[in-house]
């Protein structure tokens, strides 16, 4: 079984947990998370902060994900660890559905009942939430957080950082870009710029 740490203590690692559980391929090591000031031994697992992570796990040959639902918290902590990419574990829950030459990047969560479609490209440290649909031909970037049930159909680019809200929708052909946030329920047919926050159905700018 391969040795991994979850970096994150929170509701996204509980479930982010029970991923791990359910691929019967790992052995938890610890949960590493700031709020917990040394390090102490839980049962089978250690519990202390990020740091503990290059002081002690890294010579025990461990992967790491980082089960925090922020983007750019995410984004901070693989600056402080500086780790190579290929520490990073990639975690998919058994019910998802993956096509044919999908590619997913190092560090990725894919949670249960996910479709990933045929020619879906998917970056590092990236977060697919549960029961979201990925359409064929869809670039996502990496540091994005695509949350529960929100489709993109097919041939849609996603920039660095992007937050697609829960139950949200964006057609064929769209690009969004860098640290956007897309609000729940939103139905996006426009391109939206960098930076942008947008919301609604259709989907509109506000910031």
């Amino acid at each position: 079984m391969k040795k991994i740490v979850i970096i994150g203590a929170g509701g996204h690692s509980k479930v982010v947990q029970d991923i791990i559980e359910a691929t019967g391929e790992y052995r938890l090591m610890a949960i590493l998370d700031d709020q917990y000031e040394v390090l102490k031994k839980k049962g089978n697992i250690y519990l202390g902060p990020i740091l503990c992570f290059k002081s002690l796990f890294i010579h025990f040959e461990c992967k790491v994900i980082i089960a925090i639902g922020r983007n750019d918290l995410r984004l901070k902590i693989v600056n402080e660890l500086n780790l190579d990419v290929m520490e990073y574990e990639t975690v998919i829950h058994p019910t998802a559905v993956v096509g044919e030459n999908v590619s997913i990047g190092k560090g990725t969560v894919i949670m249960p009942n996910v479709v990933l479609n045929a020619g879906a490209r998917v970056g590092n440290h990236v977060i697919v939430n549960t029961s979201s649909v990925i359409e064929h031909d869809t670039q996502l970037n990496d540091f994005i957080h695509i949350a529960p049930s929100a489709t993109l159909t097919g041939a849609v680019k996603i920039g660095t950082g992007t937050l697609i809200g829960a139950g949200s929708t964006v057609i064929p052909n769209i690009t969004i870009g860098v640290w956007c946030t897309i609000g729940a329920g939103s139905t996006v047919i426009k391109d939206i710029p960098h930076a942008s926050t947008a919301v609604g159905s259709p989907a509109r700018i506000i910031k």
